[in-house]
């Protein structure tokens, strides 16, 4: 995953690039977008094949942003792309072709199954979900319904019978507080730069920073000072924290942004490329592309850049 895979080999950076998806070579999107349009024919569906998505008869719109992200990361490169292309389409279509899980469960399978899920804006319909909380700036809580093939985004148009907002929302946080660590890695270097990442296959994993003080305390045995924690979310089943505590907040906040933005760049379930302060539970952006777009910026300002002013003068922290 992001940080620790590593790269199929395939068609090198020198062969003319894919406009939608720049991760592929122009042949390589070809390939991919010919095997997406062969696994629908299978299941007798002749669909309409565009950059990002394609188009059934009945006007049904399926997204291929994340099905080309999980080819151009399996290490198994193209060979494996037929298979993984047509489990995703069998997948997707049951799911759409069968019934709806908010007719066939009960209300209280329904909130033994619910999560809180961060996504950005662009992956939600503003109009169909108003009840979304924000949480940073381009980043949402929803509501998801999770089931055995797929995990399904709550509108508010579904929420509405399963009564009020604010319990089912401390119901999907308890249920999201109730899953398991499934792997820990620390990214350190000979200098002393550290950062922890919480990573699983989970499609709520970058979303337990809804939850970050008790994930801290879970990993470290610690609990999360007054200072708060740089976070960052590449991806769904990524979350990376650096608790602040003295200097050691600077360098990990620069090897912090370089890992969400590689982790967000050609990833399935990408999030965001910044790295945040998670002070109280509020998100404050720390980094952003620089004005060409083509590199990284640290923004500080305000409360933070005090804070760093005053653990520079506090002086390191213990070795």
């Amino acid at each position: 995953m992001g940080w620790f895979r590593r790269r199929p080999k395939r068609d090198g950076e020198e062969a003319p690039r894919d406009a939608e998806f720049g991760y592929f070579s122009e042949r390589e999107a070809a390939l991919f977008r010919s095997q997406v349009r062969e696994a629908f024919a299978e299941h007798g569906l002749e669909v309409t094949v565009y950059a990002d998505m394609v188009t059934d008869d009945a006007d049904r719109h399926f997204g291929l942003g994340n099905l080309a992200a999980v080819c151009h990361n399996d290490d198994r490169g193209p060979r494996v792309w037929p298979e993984l292309v047509r489990t995703h389409v069998e997948r997707v279509l049951r799911t759409m072709d069968g019934p709806s899980a908010l007719d066939t469960l009960s209300p209280e399978q329904i909130r033994a199954q619910l999560y809180p899920r961060v996504v950005g804006a662009e992956g939600i319909d503003p109009a169909a979900f108003c009840y979304a909380r924000s949480v940073a700036p381009g980043l949402y809580e929803i509501l998801a319904l999770d089931l055995p093939e797929s995990v399904m985004m709550l509108t508010d148009e579904a929420l509405e019978p399963l009564g009020d907002l604010q319990h089912l929302r401390d119901r999907a946080l308890s249920n999201l507080r109730g899953l398991p660590v499934e792997g820990h890695e620390t990214v350190k270097d000979a200098d002393g730069m550290r950062f922890e990442v919480l990573l699983g296959d989970s499609f709520y994993t970058a979303s337990r920073v809804l939850d970050l003080d008790a994930v801290v305390r879970r990993i470290t045995g610690r609990p999360l000072g007054e200072h708060g924690a740089l976070v960052a979310m590449p991806f769904r089943h990524q979350l990376a924290f650096h608790p602040i505590r003295d200097t050691g907040i600077i360098p990990a906040l620069g090897a912090m942004a370089s890992f969400a933005a590689a982790g967000f760049a050609d990833t399935p379930g990408a999030i965001s490329p910044y790295v945040f302060w998670w002070r109280d539970g509020t998100l404050t952006q720390l980094s952003d592309h620089d004005e060409d777009g083509d590199g990284l910026r640290i923004v500080v300002g305000g409360d933070f850049e005090d804070l760093l002013a005053r653990l520079v003068a506090e002086g390191p922290g213990p070795e």
